[in-house]
């Protein structure tokens, strides 16, 4: 499982006071992504539609109209750790409680074999939401956090990955590519292995972002860089996994940002860190739509940018050739798309 959808918000349930002054808290989360919900106790909400939800009676889980779903059961000592393993391998649903270690036992209990059961874990620190459903790579079936104000939603769902946005992509016919003069070019290195066709969206203005590929091939002299994207100059843009831009030189270590193969699909992963490092570069300018746009990338036969057919290589480029890109609004106010009359040159 990716790292994206292991941290999906359809894996987390928020627990909220079964009362009727918990309405706008819930509404606000439903209208944040979150469509799980625990309740104490009965139903004492109005509940959005498209809301799933699991109420707890005593040590017991149910649906609204009262069928039993499973158990909830503590965890402190391998000897409940191996009860509820018994109960998992049965099937149902069980929400398991841990006291002190969490990840080690959740691991055990996950690579136990005839899993049958669903396992939700709670935890009331939103920090350890990405270890719990990460745990061996599948992690815990949901994870179960109480919330009571609208900040602590919001601490939840930062610790989540956002659902990457809508790709319109377009294709741009080179005009220019020429020298680009000596500049600072950004490397950005993630955390996550990366396709051979994957690669990040980097561009001079925020209207149109060319697809720069990831150092998945390497050359004679150079080994491949699978995590790693030769990005392009510092004043360049990137896309955000919430929608977002921001340069390039203001990426940080832990943001979240949008991987993409043309046409196909797009995830969203962490940046580990960046290189900025003085190099030559190529200026490269393409058409589309009759707007022009440009990207400054460093001149390496090792930096490729997504071509019609396949990745080419930047000393391989010329006039004429179509790359791949993606089409966005051109207004934007600190990385948000905005409605106003601008020009990007």
């Amino acid at each position: 499982m990716t790292g994206a959808a292991a941290l999906s918000i359809d894996r987390v349930i928020l627990e909220v006071p079964s009362k009727a002054e918990s309405k706008g808290l819930v509404d606000y989360a439903f209208r944040r992504g979150f469509h799980r919900f625990l309740l104490k106790g009965n139903l004492s909400i109005e509940m959005p539609n498209g809301a799933e939800v699991t109420l707890r009676q005593g040590n017991f889980l149910s649906t609204i109209s009262g069928k039993e779903l499973g158990l909830i059961q503590k965890v402190a000592t391998p000897e409940e750790l191996e009860e509820v393993g018994v109960l998992v391998a049965n099937g149902g649903l069980t929400l398991v409680d841990f006291e002190g270690d969490s990840i080690i036992p959740l691991e055990n209990l996950i690579a136990r074999g005839g899993r049958r059961g669903t396992i939700w874990v709670t935890t009331k620190d939103p920090r350890r939401i990405p270890a719990t459903l990460g745990a061996l790579e599948s992690g815990a079936d949901g994870v179960v956090i109480p919330v009571e104000t609208i900040p602590e939603v919001t601490q939840v769902e930062s610790q989540l990955e956002a659902r990457t946005p809508d790709l319109p992509w377009a294709e741009a016919t080179l005009e220019r590519v020429g020298p680009g003069g000596i500049g600072e070019r950004v490397i950005v290195d993630t955390t996550s292995m990366l396709g051979p066709h994957e690669g990040l969206l980097v561009g001079s203005a925020g209207g149109y972002l060319f697809h720069v590929v990831s150092e998945t091939q390497g050359s004679v002299y150079t080994r491949p860089r699978p995590f790693r994207v030769n990005a392009g100059a510092l004043h360049s843009y990137t896309l955000l996994a919430s929608g977002e831009t921001r340069y390039l030189s203001e990426l940080e270590p832990g943001d979240s940002v949008v991987v993409a193969t043309p046409q196909r699909s797009a995830r969203t992963v962490r940046v580990g860190r960046l290189k900025i490092e003085r190099r030559p570069m190529t200026l490269i300018e393409g058409v589309v739509d009759g707007s022009r746009f440009t990207v400054f990338v460093q001149e390496a036969e090792t930096v490729r940018l997504s071509g019609a057919q396949a990745p080419v290589a930047v000393t391989e480029l010329h006039p004429g050739m179509k790359l791949w890109g993606v089409r966005l609004p051109t207004a934007r106010h600190f990385g948000k798309a905005v409605e106003e009359t601008i020009v990007e040159r």
